[in-house]
């Protein structure tokens, strides 16, 4: 890829609040002794840990970057996991990160403070044998050359690390590599790369699509959420603007290909962590899972939050049973864990978790179609003969046609929701499209459901109408109608697939199909319980996080959607009957 495609811009400065106890530069090794705390509000250390500080990695290009490696004391060989993101390898106890997990409810009384953040704890690690390495790559912070983002060349960087730490004396030879976000979807760039020392990945929640996942999801710019990530960019040279990328390259192309990992050649043992929740991650974790060739995979779907959800006691045995197995060569039994293990959410206190199948959706599962019908706002198993139409104002944030269906069963529903809309612009030749599948109690009320441990007042404020990743607010997707362009290929009869590299705008009157992609779901329904779908010219759900805005439409007019007779719109869902007990 030319280098011209990118648009590097200068790098931030750290700032007050976000500094740990161990980020100045200090090289050198130390030992952090048992009953060690780095704040008063963290667990004691389990055991001895060595901490390498600041050690420098010289990359393939000459350009050094340095890493803190925490192992366990003694002089066993021991397998490393590697947590690779810019945001700060010694920031986990900053004060930011405290208030954070103090907002989410988590406790941080089970943490040491001393992994990054969103990454593997040393505490638990070297308690059972691993060491993690922590690093500045590329350009953040103390680290040479410009913060590049999500690409292959990043993918480059990380198997140099990985080749330098399966060689290191301390090290058994085999590496890992785990944590959440920016850390799991880096993780797809290395393991494409196939270093020869890295046997296992446990990508955590991530993107794997960053035009698709982060900046242009649905063909719209979606820039409030990537500008707040750029201030995490922190460097002492340039970073790579991906906002500024986007302006410049608003379609699909050479620059956003190459932050698409090569699946193909993913072929190293994965465990893969999922949710329908998170707003930024889930559709990439997905795909990431669909897409990987490897033959040694497993997918859990959780129904949290994924920080709580990766520090959790349990699933940190868990992981740690994957890659005792993978880089310890333990005979433990992991290989007879379910390939799949997702989760059945009620929303009404009796979630299933941890339900095993071998696929997703689960072979048992049957795609049915609830077709829209305009003249009665009703989701209908039978094709509406007569024609109708649902108008509201594009531009008005209460602009929506709803529709809705009645549970007469127990029925669950797992697996990929799309629907196919018949729509027509009144007053302008595109239209900006949000669509919202939602679950009602039997008197119509709205079912959310916190993923975090607090559920006070200030996070019901602070969700209300944003923080979408906090709350499951059910399943959503979105698309500019001028970039409903199919890509053939990719696109399956449950998940369409956008080749956005193309603009196709409306001409007046002209009535077109598009389909549209929503997130996954793993939904109870009881009789008397409602299935609402919505459409709309707003993101219902907000922003991000906290603080984060919400995508801005570029809607005008009317949106008309087509239902029934030559124009049969629809919401395609996997069903079976829940067995109840």
């Amino acid at each position: 890829m030319s280098d011209t495609l990118e648009v590097f811009v200068p790098a931030y400065r750290d700032e007050e609040n976000r500094e740990g106890i161990f980020s100045r530069f200090e090289p050198g090794t130390r030992t952090l002794p048992a009953g060690f705390q780095s704040k008063p509000c963290f667990m004691p250390l389990p055991v001895d840990i060595v901490l390498e500080k600041d050690v420098a990695v010289v990359l393939r290009d000459g350009v050094t970057i340095y890493v803190d490696v925490l192992r366990p004391a003694g002089t066993e060989k021991v397998p490393v996991v590697v947590a690779w993101s810019p945001y700060g390898k010694s920031r986990g106890n900053a004060p930011q990160y405290i208030e954070l997990f103090g907002l989410l409810g988590m406790e941080t009384g089970t943490m040491s403070g001393l992994m990054k953040f969103e990454g593997p704890d040393p505490a638990f690690w070297c308690a059972h044998g691993y060491a993690v390495c922590n690093p500045d790559p590329r350009g953040a912070y103390h680290s040479e050359g410009d913060i590049r983002v999500w690409s292959q060349r990043e993918g480059e960087d990380f198997y140099d690390l990985i080749e330098w730490l399966g060689v290191q004396s301390w090290c058994n030879g085999k590496v890992g590599t785990t944590g959440n976000s920016y850390l799991a979807t880096s993780q797809w760039f290395a393991a494409a790369e196939q270093p020869p020392h890295l046997k296992a990945i446990a990508p955590w929640e991530g993107m794997s699509d960053i035009y698709r996942d982060l900046v242009v999801r649905g063909g719209i710019p979606d820039f409030p959420f990537p500008q707040t990530l750029a201030a995490t960019f922190v460097g002492k040279n340039l970073r790579e603007d991906l906002v500024a990328e986007a302006e410049a390259h608003p379609l699909m192309d050479e620059l956003w290909a190459s932050k698409i990992p090569a699946f193909g050649n993913v072929t190293v043992p994965a465990y893969i962590v999922a949710s329908y929740s998170n707003s930024i991650h889930t559709p990439g974790t997905f795909r990431g899972w669909r897409s990987i060739a490897s033959t040694e995979k497993w997918l859990r779907i959780h129904n949290t939050m994924e920080w709580p959800d990766y520090y959790e006691d349990g699933n940190s045995h868990d992981l740690r049973r994957f890659f005792d197995h993978y880089l310890k060569g333990i005979d433990n039994g992991w290989q007879e864990t379910p390939r799949v293990r997702y989760a059945l959410l009620d929303l009404e206190g009796g979630d299933r978790i941890n339900q095993p199948a071998d696929a997703f959706p689960p072979a048992e599962f049957e795609e049915v179609k609830y077709y829209l019908d305009a003249a009665s706002g009703a989701l209908t198993v039978e094709a509406p003969s007569a024609p109708a139409t649902a108008i509201y104002d594009g531009q008005s944030d209460e602009g929506q046609a709803t529709f809705l269906v009645r549970g007469d069963a127990p029925t669950a529903f797992v697996g990929y929701p799309k629907v196919r809309l018949w729509v027509e612009a009144d007053g302008s030749d595109d239209m900006d499209l949000f669509v919202f599948l939602q679950k009602l109690n039997a008197e119509g009320e709205l079912l959310e459901q916190f993923n975090i441990p607090n559920h006070g007042p200030k996070i019901q404020a602070v969700t209300r109408n944003g923080a979408s990743i906090l709350k499951y607010k059910g399943s959503n997707g979105r698309l500019r109608v001028s970039r409903r362009h199919l890509d053939e290929v990719s696109s399956t009869n449950s998940i369409p697939v956008h080749s956005f590299d193309r603009v196709e705008k409306l001409a007046g009157g002209e009535i077109v199909c598009v389909d549209i992609d929503l997130f996954p779901i793993g939904l109870a329904l009881h009789p008397h319980e409602q299935l609402r779908l919505i459409v709309s010219g707003v993101n219902l759900f907000g922003g991000v996080m906290p603080g984060t805005g919400n995508v801005p439409p570029d809607n005008k007019g009317r949106h008309i959607i087509h239902t029934g007779g030559r124009h049969p719109s629809f919401l395609q869902l996997p069903k079976k009957p829940l067995i109840l007990g």
